[in-house]
């Protein structure tokens, strides 16, 4: 693992490449941003830059430091993931109690705590102590992606790095060439992670999950010709990928959101269910105030479970509702 291998986030590597070439590494640094963007690939790539032998702006990956690091077992790095959602005051204790203790093979002692932002408000006091007077040996990185559940006493003691998408075709090349995806698949898995490139490469792999899109696109297809019987019958499938429900109810509106392009446009270049267009076509006789109405209502459904709104009647509300449209 190095920066070779990162998509994306040019100009953030290069000012921390910047950073250790002119010895200006912060001790504390949080990098921020949506999920699966590559905080953490390029947070460990940039501490096994730190601590390889060489001590240039790449890792070498041939010195017993890198090495040690791809086994994640170099006496200088702690990373700490959080258990069942959560981060315990327990695992920060430990790394406080042990902090002032010198690295025992490198120059630094690098600790990288990912979804920083599961640790509780008393840890989060704890790590607080550390971030005001951190040895000089010690580099911290937070990795989040809810910045706002971070205390801001924290916050203003780290160097902020603010984590942005990567750009759409990059990610689309690269499930092409390395995920044998069609151009129209690639853009569809693209769009839909809003440039999320773990979350890509992840989509590109599970066939569970285009196994779910085409359920779901049924169920819309049986719903807007009328079927009351297959829609009721829907129900179960909802039931049955109630931990899915966002993904689902995403593919839902991008669905609706492209039948109103190809409607009033009839543009497919703007579309994400290029590789749908047939069955796009068979439910172009929907009225645009119809499908802005459906779209209105899985929106707020979406809020609503979110809002922990029983989850069985608010899809069945939504399920009726559509039908009525």
């Amino acid at each position: 693992m190095d920066f070779t291998q990162i998509l994306g986030h040019e100009n953030i590597i290069k000012n921390l490449q910047n950073a250790i070439e002119n010895g200006k590494v912060s001790h504390s640094y949080l990098f921020e941003g949506e999920e699966s963007m590559g905080k953490k690939m390029v947070a460990l790539s940039f501490a096994k830059t730190l601590l390889c032998k060489e001590e240039k702006l790449e890792p070498c990956n041939n010195c017993n430091s890198c090495l040690k690091f791809d086994n994640f077992n170099h006496p200088d790095l702690k990373l700490i993931e959080p258990e069942k959602d959560l981060i315990k005051k327990e695992e920060i204790d430990k790394v406080i109690k042990n902090i002032n203790i010198a690295p025992l093979e490198s120059n630094r002692r690098i600790i990288i705590i990912n979804d920083s932002d599961k640790i509780g408000m008393e840890g989060q006091n704890t790590l607080l102590k550390t971030l005001e007077e951190p040895p000089s040996y010690i580099n911290i990185i937070l990795i989040t992606s809810n910045s706002n559940k971070i205390i801001p006493t924290i916050l203003s003691r780290c160097e902020r790095i603010k984590f942005y998408p990567v750009e759409s075709e990059k990610i689309e090349n690269l499930l092409i060439s390395r995920y044998n995806k069609t151009r129209d698949e690639a853009k569809f898995i693209v769009h839909f992670t809003k440039g999320s490139v773990g979350q890509a490469i992840e989509l590109s792999q599970s066939q569970d999950f285009f196994n779910k899109r085409d359920e779901t696109l049924e169920i819309i297809h049986n719903i807007v010709k009328g079927d009351k019987y297959k829609a009721f019958d829907s129900y179960d499938f909802f039931l049955n990928n109630k931990e899915n429900y966002e993904e689902i109810l995403d593919i839902m509106i991008y669905w609706f959101r492209d039948l109103i392009i190809y409607k009033e446009l009839g543009n497919t270049e703007l579309l994400l269910n290029r590789d749908k267009i047939s069955l796009l076509s068979s439910q172009v006789f929907l009225k645009e105030n119809q499908i802005n109405d459906i779209i209105k209502k899985i929106i707020n459904v979406k809020q609503d479970i979110q809002r922990n709104v029983n989850y069985q009647l608010a899809i069945e509300t939504m399920l009726l509702s559509m039908q009525e449209v």
